[in-house]
């Protein structure tokens, strides 16, 4: 009896910590009046958030919450949300940016990757008053639980767990939020559509660590669709599409598998890409990441154990219509994160040792002219950093698999250094900024 009751007591105590220690399991963000964000600690509930209005840095934030199975806390927040842009679009010209945050992550007034992304919101708002397109920036912070345990120690162990449920996230809700997002985007062609004028609207999504295998598995059938596109009257000797405008994944923690057959579509007959073909997918992911780069590795080994896999004959492209014979084994693909996977890496991103210099007449236009005459093997001077070419893929493809230098970011949560900001708002402004209305 004594036993018994000494293992009960035992069990009673383990089953306190344990779910003393569980993250909150509920939304953050349960206001659905609009509140005015001036500093850290305002709106700390409230789900649409309007910065600096009328202001230099003014941007709009919007919360989006889910559960474990995938399904939106409270569709309340998403109706919000369109409510509040919908008519937005419809007048103004925006830029649409979506966030999705990683392991150890949630929508928490204190979570750091929401400080972060509002200033990438501020940075692309200021570009765009200083760029002649002008559109009013509006920002979405998908929330999920990133955190299912807050103890130190403990909460490393979830790894795997919240893997399962960052796909689990992605294979539900996700795909519809960002597809109505999508959307908002189109709004004002539709009210234009009597005197129809050039879209000049654009949207990014933005996925971290598990955040990019959500919104991976939520877009990866989307992606393959739109490269192809079978729509009445449209060829394969046009563009290939994408979730609106470009979709960056920065240090994403999902199989380099995965990604095969968005890659070999790519390279498919080594095509050619027109000059006005602009980035659709970036994948960003640091060389010294040890969370993808060696965790995640060790982990697949034994998941992988009773998988058979076999080598599958591929290519890459030394030019268009010149391709190299290439293997891969699908076990080490199945193991290793597409950004640790040596033979679907398309370029480097290096710091530069002096920053280029911008005129003050510097029109991202031009940049994104400078784009388009890209050469294989060759490389592209942002403002801090320089984006190498391996030569595995034709210019213009667009799809870059990119592997980080360490000093730009040094591991799996450093994806905010002032330089990849830099980076990504270019990138941003590149695959976003209108083409001249003649090609439009």
């Amino acid at each position: 009896m004594m036993k018994i009751s000494r293992s009960l007591f035992l069990v009673t105590v383990l089953s306190a910590l344990t779910f003393s220690a569980c993250a909150q399991n509920s939304p953050y963000r349960t206001n659905y009046q609009s509140c005015t964000y001036t500093q850290s600690g305002d709106c700390a509930n409230h789900a649409v958030q309007h910065h600096a209005p009328g202001q230099p840095g003014e941007y709009y934030l919007s919360f989006i919450e889910f559960d474990d199975q995938g399904q939106l806390w409270d569709r309340k927040q998403l109706h919000n949300m369109l409510d509040t842009y919908r008519p937005i679009a419809g007048v103004d010209d925006v830029l649409l940016v979506t966030f999705i945050h990683g392991w150890h992550h949630n929508a928490s007034p204190e979570d750091g990757n929401i400080q972060d992304f509002r200033h990438l919101l501020a940075d692309l708002s200021q570009a765009e008053t200083d760029n002649d397109t002008k559109r009013k920036v509006l920002g979405v912070y998908i929330g999920w639980r990133g955190e299912s345990l807050t103890v130190p120690v403990m909460k490393h162990i979830t790894f795997w767990d919240r893997k399962n449920t960052a796909h689990k996230v992605g294979q539900q809700g996700v795909t519809e939020v960002l597809l109505r997002l999508e959307e908002i985007v189109n709004a004002k062609a539709g009210m234009d559509a009597a005197k129809p004028q050039p879209l000049k609207s654009r949207f990014v999504t933005i996925g971290h660590s598990f955040g990019g295998a959500i919104l991976y598995t939520a877009l990866q059938q989307i992606l393959e669709d739109r490269f192809i596109d079978s729509r009445t009257h449209k060829t394969s000797t046009g563009n290939a599409n994408g979730l609106g405008d470009l979709v960056v994944l920065m240090n994403p923690a999902f199989e380099a598998l995965r990604y095969a057959t968005l890659y070999d579509i790519s390279q498919d007959y080594c095509r050619g890409y027109f000059r006005t073909q602009l980035p659709k997918l970036a994948i960003l992911t640091s060389e010294t990441d040890r969370a993808t780069g060696w965790a995640f590795p060790a982990g697949r080994l034994f998941s992988t154990f009773f998988e058979t896999h076999t080598t599958i004959h591929r290519h890459t492209c030394e030019k268009v219509g010149k391709d190299i014979p290439m293997d891969i084994a699908e076990g080490q693909a199945d193991r290793h994160t597409v950004g640790h996977f040596s033979p679907y890496l398309t370029h480097r991103l290096i710091p530069l040792t002096a920053s280029t210099k911008r005129s003050k007449d510097f029109n991202y236009r031009s940049l994104q002219t400078l784009w388009a005459e890209q050469q294989a093997s060759g490389s592209f001077l942002f403002e801090n950093t320089e984006l190498i070419h391996l030569g595995k893929t034709v210019p213009n493809n667009p799809y870059l698999n990119i592997q980080v230098d360490t000093h730009l970011i040094a591991g799996h949560n450093d994806i905010w250094h002032d330089h990849i900001v830099s980076f990504v708002r270019d990138l941003i402004m590149i695959s976003t900024t209108p083409l001249e209305q003649s090609v439009e």
